[in-house]
């Protein structure tokens, strides 16, 4: 019935995708009026448990920008955490979203009294200041969720940069931030795709060591699906990494589609990949990737913390229950609350995601999104 349910609302979402982003885009040109007044951030205002949440999102092709304030409304309408959104901007344009801007991402500093940080980033190259509100948060050993990108969540060109530790490049070997941020927090940096991009999809199956864990309360072997393939992570994982969800690869029977939403590929496809692609003709279920983990994390001078990662996650991939069940179980986790048994995860309001992709800055300048306008979105 979940798959029935997701090509279905598939299916709707390619009749109207662009008549939806063509709303979107004029919805957003309103907010762009003289009299507009910039934001830093999304408030999303919970209810009953007082705990603050901080979503970060910044990456040009994952589409976080339409991922987070899904989750966020999803977190505060249905369990009452308190959440900001924070997304990346071009200073030149406060307050409009620009995830091609790799160099700015205004108010980090609402992590000083967060309990959770979840960031979806990649290769984003921040400047001093704000890069020491996110090392801060760290040292204080409090939780972090990393999605997808986020085991690349950044990189530092300039040289003189005092985070290039961060980096996804920083390759010192013996040192604790050798792989970066990824490798040392989250637990691998980017490291490989394993499937063949916008071509084989994620099925997720629940490790054999993980079905009485907490984060999978609710789900079942396939409820984790992604249209997103399977990134390669290097076996095993550092320190204590836990395996939650593994990654099954598979192939699409039918040709790829372009105008599809998920490139013609399906949830229920149902053929197991046994050769990668290309030149490469190793077999991509041998072994089976995690794509989804939990570890612990220490900064060098810091307290520890727990983190939970996962691969899966792009904007079309939180259209999948097992996907938001997943998220929403790892943040009661990691805040050590009681992991509801079937927690409660229906969209809020509209969601419409657009295929994973990257876009001109053309794109941005055309689209005119104000962090406002994705707020008050119905």
């Amino acid at each position: 019935m979940k798959y029935f349910c997701l090509l279905v609302l598939t299916c709707s979402l390619l009749m109207g995708c662009k008549h939806n982003h063509d709303n979107q885009a004029a919805h957003f040109s309103e907010q762009s009026a003289s009299n507009y007044t910039p934001t830093d951030y999304l408030l999303f205002g919970g209810s009953s448990n007082g705990k603050k949440i901080v979503l970060i999102g910044g990456d040009e092709e994952y589409r976080s920008e339409e991922s987070l304030p899904q989750l966020a409304r999803i977190l505060s309408t249905h369990h009452g955490f308190n959440c900001k959104v924070l997304l990346s901007q071009d200073p030149d344009k406060p307050g409009f979203v620009n995830p091609n801007f790799l160099h700015n991402i205004p108010g980090l500093e609402n992590l000083a009294d967060a309990d959770l940080m979840i960031i979806a980033t990649r290769f984003r190259e921040l400047p001093d200041e704000q890069m020491q509100h996110i090392d801060n948060y760290l040292k204080s050993g409090k939780p972090v969720i990393g999605i997808r990108t986020a085991t690349h969540a950044f990189n530092f060109k300039d040289t003189t940069s005092n985070w290039q530790h961060y980096g996804n490049s920083y390759n010192v070997p013996g040192d604790a931030w050798d792989g970066g941020f990824g490798r040392l927090v989250l637990g691998e940096k980017w490291y490989t795709h394993h499937g063949h991009h916008k071509h084989q999809s994620t099925h997720g199956l629940i490790a054999e060591t993980a079905k009485n864990h907490p984060i999978t309360n609710g789900l079942a072997d396939g409820d984790v699906w992604g249209s997103t393939d399977v990134y390669g992570v290097r076996l095993p994982l550092p320190g204590d990494a836990e395996h939650i969800i593994m990654g099954q690869v598979m192939n699409r029977p039918g040709e790829y589609d372009e105008a599809d939403l998920f490139f013609g590929m399906k949830p229920t496809d149902s053929e197991v990949a046994t050769k990668a692609y290309g030149d490469r003709t190793y077999n991509p279920n041998d072994p089976v990737m995690p794509v989804a983990w939990t570890k612990s994390y220490q900064l060098p001078d810091g307290k520890q913390g727990k983190s939970f990662a996962s691969t899966v996650g792009s904007s079309t991939d939180f259209l999948g229950e097992g996907v938001r069940t997943m998220y929403v179980n790892a943040v009661y986790w990691l805040l050590n609350m009681e992991v509801p048994s079937k927690a409660k995860i229906d969209l809020v309001g509209s969601y419409n995601p657009s295929q994973f992709s990257f876009h001109k800055d053309a794109h941005w300048v055309e689209m005119n999104w104000t962090l406002e306008g994705i707020r008050t979105m119905d």
